[in-house]
């Protein structure tokens, strides 16, 4: 499979942080459903000076581009609008032993 390193960064206005709480749960549902099928590896949030989430660090899996695009069409933080700008890149995680 290959890997990515997906960078999500929120919208900046001054909603942006209730609208993010208010799909987070769909988000880390989404999350959970990835895990099971093995495409996520593993994420968490990026946060400002003042420990709020601003953005998002993702490491996931597919076997084909379709699949990541199909993803990135399902992700709630992508389709509510959450993330304003998200970035892709290939990467591959180290061997842990």
């Amino acid at each position: 499979m290959k890997q990515y390193l997906i960078t999500g960064y929120d919208f900046t206005d001054a909603g942006a942080l209730d609208r993010r709480m208010a799909v987070r749960p769909h988000h880390l549902d989404k999350g959970a459903e990835m895990r099971k099928t093995g495409n996520y590896i593993f994420g968490g949030a990026i946060l400002n000076n003042e420990g709020k989430m601003i953005g998002s660090v993702m490491v996931m899996q597919f076997e084909t581009e379709e699949e990541l695009e199909a993803w990135k069409m399902d992700e709630p933080y992508i389709t509510q609008g959450i993330w304003e700008s998200v970035d892709v890149k290939p990467f591959k995680v180290a061997p842990t032993s």
